[in-house]
């Protein structure tokens, strides 16, 4: 037997629980149990599939305090922010049933004389759902409700930091009409692979890193099943020179801060038009500084802590190289000392080069590193120089600049006058080493099906 995972609480670094690992005969009950599901599952029809979710979220709702909870305690998130989380799982998913039924529909083909022709959209099987812990709630609901409503069943991995929101959707979603719909996996690197390798699974959706993402990847291929990768971004932000100032501040500080800045498409750069430069480190220095850090149970708190101490380490190299480069600390670059918890002070940086590793690499921390630009033209080619390709943002009120700047940026999602917002209507989806497929809207119904074509001849 393994050694049983320990979560350990970022902000104090107590004890949130212990759970065992799934291994051996656990693991393969229920992975038998999981396909078995399936198969008594991909014949309901679609309308008592929805009422079955939606009993499921209602079990969800009564348990929804404790979820919010737990989240804070295992990831460090504030619990304000956990709880407008839970809601976003609703409403998410409420939009995701909204649709299933005119989405999953079959199309039928033009008529043809002694043919009919139609094309469904069948379940796949079981779904290897691979969560991670930043969030830890609206990141699987994206896949477990379309996942079911298409007849599918789930086995969730979520994030070893985060186990206790696998087990709330297991518990929601595992017994409705049918057993062991959702099935929560507690899984090492190893058995995660072997999961991925066995035939029952047929199809994996991963959200993390580059480096697990490109793992997964190599080992669905082996078995030539599809995997949905969301692996995160570095997304700029550009501060045109028409743009509110003083709202492109708050709202790309916010984007950049939200969740201590552990965020899939939080603002990672930002490109500012010289006219606003000043102005826009003035007032984004002035909301850096307003954040309130602490216990992330206070409903004051407003900041919370770092999911892992290694995440600290990594900023404040990424802080300092940028400072050798010839960057500008304004405020923050720092870990907060003299406490436990994992907590950076939020920073600004300002004239960052371009090619330096804050303007590159992920930081997943409370950061925002600023470089002055002369103009759209500059700006653009700034935001393109990057390998990934998750959402960008345009602050203007120009439409016409916004849509060239959407015409020619890579990117799954680009904004104009807004950021770090999934819309459920929406393809959640990325260029490059963000990765591939989508989830929301009926894209992520189709990302989790196949076609199936029908071509029978009536009359011989």
């Amino acid at each position: 037997m393994s050694v049983p995972l320990d979560v350990i609480n970022p902000y104090d670094q107590s004890l949130v629980c212990r759970v065992e690992f799934d291994e051996g005969d656990r693991l393969e009950t229920k992975l038998a149990s999981a396909h078995a599901a399936y198969n008594h599952w991909r014949q309901v029809p679609i309308e008592d599939r929805i009422a079955n979710v939606q009993i499921g979220l209602s079990r969800f709702r009564e348990k929804s305090t404790l979820i919010a909870r737990n989240v804070s305690q295992q990831m460090g998130k504030p619990i304000a922010q956990a709880q407008r989380e839970v809601e976003t799982v609703f409403e998410r998913a409420n939009y995701m049933v909204s649709i299933a039924e005119k989405t999953l529909a079959p199309e039928v083909l033009p008529s043809l004389d002694g043919f009919e022709r139609r094309i469904e959209h069948v379940p796949l099987g079981v779904v290897l759902n691979v969560a991670a812990w930043n969030y830890p709630l609206i990141i699987p609901v994206n896949v477990i409700v379309p996942a079911l409503l298409a007849g599918n069943a789930v086995l969730l991995k979520h994030s070893a930091k985060t186990p206790l929101s696998g087990e709330a959707f297991a518990d929601a979603f595992g017994e409705l009409a049918v057993p062991d719909l959702v099935t929560n996996l507690v899984l090492n690197h190893e058995e995660t692979a072997r999961v991925i390798a066995d035939p029952r699974v047929a199809h994996v959706s991963f959200t993390g890193s580059v480096e697990g993402g490109a793992s997964v990847y190599h080992e669905a291929a082996k078995r030539f099943i599809d995997a949905g990768l969301e692996l995160g971004g570095k997304d700029p932000a550009y501060v045109a020179k028409d743009a509110d100032v003083a709202f492109a501040a708050a709202s790309t500080v916010d984007g950049a801060c939200y969740n201590a800045g552990q965020c899939c498409c939080a603002v990672e750069r930002v490109y500012v038009h010289r006219y606003h430069l000043e102005e826009y480190l003035e007032r984004a220095q002035q909301a850096l500084e307003a954040y309130r850090l602490g216990d992330p149970l206070n409903e004051d708190t407003t900041l919370g802590p770092l999911a892992s101490r290694g995440a600290v380490e990594v900023l404040e190299g990424q802080v300092a190289e940028a400072v050798r480069a010839g960057g500008r600390l304004l405020t923050g670059g720092t870990r907060v000392t003299g406490q436990v918890g994992n907590f950076f002070r939020p920073t600004l940086l300002s004239d960052v080069p371009n090619e330096t590793l804050v303007m590159q690499e992920e930081s997943f921390g409370p950061i925002v590193p600023v470089l002055g630009v002369e103009n759209d033209e500059e700006a653009l080619l700034r935001m393109r120089e990057t390998r990934f390709g998750l959402t960008a943002s345009v602050w203007t009120a120009d439409r016409d600049r916004a849509e060239r700047f959407s015409q020619s940026l890579d990117a799954g999602t680009v904004f104009q006058n807004r950021c770090d917002y999934a819309d459920p209507a929406l393809p959640w989806t990325g260029f490059g080493d963000s990765g591939k497929g989508s989830t929301l809207s009926r894209y992520g119904y189709y990302h989790l099906t196949r076609r199936k074509s029908l071509h029978f001849r009536t009359k011989i």
